[in-house]
């Protein structure tokens, strides 16, 4: 079947670009959408959908902005027609793909519209910022990043060849039958956090949620993973959370590696959704630092090295109780019935009995607090084993799954 790849540029500037990724797409048997994300200079080719459109749909008015034109005042419009413009073709079938050109601003435009795409659908920005830190850009969906090397900036033999590598990728992606549909039924997809100190009781919680007969995404929880988590709970594609790892709540008290944001811990709280919880690898930091490098701050601590450049310090009694208060504090927007499972036997493999960052005192300071001030509908669960140990992950999932058929029921 032909598909549709919407092109999101800037046909003042770059006319001449959309018009070779058109003619590629359409050489592969599909077609191409042009979308004018321009403001000001004259298009160099004809738009599928004008700059006029694009702007009226967002809610302003060219002829307005055009008398005392910023990129502050249009690009707003600008972002918000093409949102609406493009969900509404893709509810509609009439959209299988975006592709989007563009340097530093070009890059916010298109993947601030890309953003507010549904996952699963095809999102492609070749950018000439796509070799550096991308991360405000990608956000926490799941955009294609693929670097330009040279500047957008007409065509040459080089810019034709990474252009038609970028239609050829739009119209493969667009091609591709699996679809990523969340059909309603009886049991809620499962979103469950992992790090790397506790992937054995994320395969063994894995294994078992299928054996339940539910399945389950796992995110990594390095800050963009806990947060993805989040956002499909609010897109409604995930019903209950087994929250497995915290260590995005302790680095976000420090502002380092992992920080989850102020949002973490709190959305399924304030949705209502099942959940239990386990402060998995809470009790270190991951901090980015030059190769095997130990910031002096830090020297009086247990330590270890995640990779050369992932410095992990165990937190101390004193430090630990400020993670303990923070997960507490976020947790206060939980509503209902919740379990907080603790394996008093340590809450990753650094920290359990014989683990280099093993630290008795400092883990009864954290779980004497979490227990303290935790909001009262949380139920404590405390076991003397590790958090790895299948027969802990397999009750926090007993117990979630009984959360969620107590509320089918009711």
């Amino acid at each position: 079947m032909k598909k549709t790849i919407a092109l999101l540029v800037t046909l003042d500037t770059k006319g001449q670009e959309a018009g070779f990724l058109k003619k590629e797409i359409e050489a592969s048997g599909h077609q191409a959408l042009l979308i004018d994300i321009g403001v000001i200079g004259k298009a160099e080719i004809k738009a599928d959908i004008t700059r006029g459109k694009v702007i009226s749909t967002g809610g302003g008015s060219i002829s307005k902005l055009l008398k005392k034109p910023t990129r502050e005042k249009s690009n707003p419009f600008v972002v918000k027609g093409c949102i609406k413009i493009l969900n509404r073709k893709i509810v509609k079938d009439e959209v299988h793909a975006v592709l989007g050109l563009g340097g530093t601003q070009g890059t916010s435009t298109c993947c601030e519209i890309m953003q507010a795409l549904p996952y699963g659908f095809p999102k492609i920005m070749v950018s000439t910022i796509a070799s550096g830190d991308v991360s405000s850009f990608v956000g926490i969906k799941d955009i294609t990043m693929m670097f330009s090397v040279s500047d957008i900036l007409k065509l040459n033999p080089f810019t034709r060849k990474i252009l038609a590598n970028a239609a050829a990728a739009a119209c493969g992606m667009a091609q591709v039958k699996t679809k990523f549909i969340m059909e309603k039924g009886d049991k809620p997809l499962i979103g469950m956090s992992n790090l790397g100190v506790l992937t054995k009781g994320s395969m063994e919680a894995i294994q078992y949620i299928q054996e339940r007969g539910y399945e389950v995404i796992v995110f990594h929880a390095v800050g963009s993973g806990g947060q993805a988590m989040e956002q499909m709970m609010k897109e409604g594609i995930i019903g209950a959370v087994f929250d497995y790892a915290m260590g995005e709540i302790a680095d976000d008290v420090w502002g380092v590696l992992r920080a989850g944001g102020h949002e973490r811990l709190t959305v399924a709280g304030k949705l209502g959704l099942p959940q239990v919880l386990c402060p998995g690898g809470a009790e270190h930091l991951g901090i980015l630092v030059p190769p095997n490098e130990v910031p002096k701050e830090w020297k009086n601590h247990k330590i270890v090295f995640h990779s050369p450049v992932v410095f992990v310090p165990r937190l101390n009694e004193k430090e630990i109780i400020k993670v303990a208060d923070d997960i507490c504090k976020r947790l206060k927007h939980t509503k209902d019935k919740a379990y907080f499972m603790i394996p008093k036997g340590g809450v990753g493999r650094y920290s359990y009995k014989g683990g280099i960052l093993e630290d008795k005192k400092s883990d009864k300071a954290f779980f004497d607090r979490l227990k303290k001030k935790l909001p009262k509908n949380i139920i404590v669960v405390e076991k003397e084993t590790y958090a790895e140990d299948p027969a802990f992950v397999k009750e926090g999932i007993d117990l979630l799954i009984e959360l969620i058929e107590d509320r089918q029921v009711n």
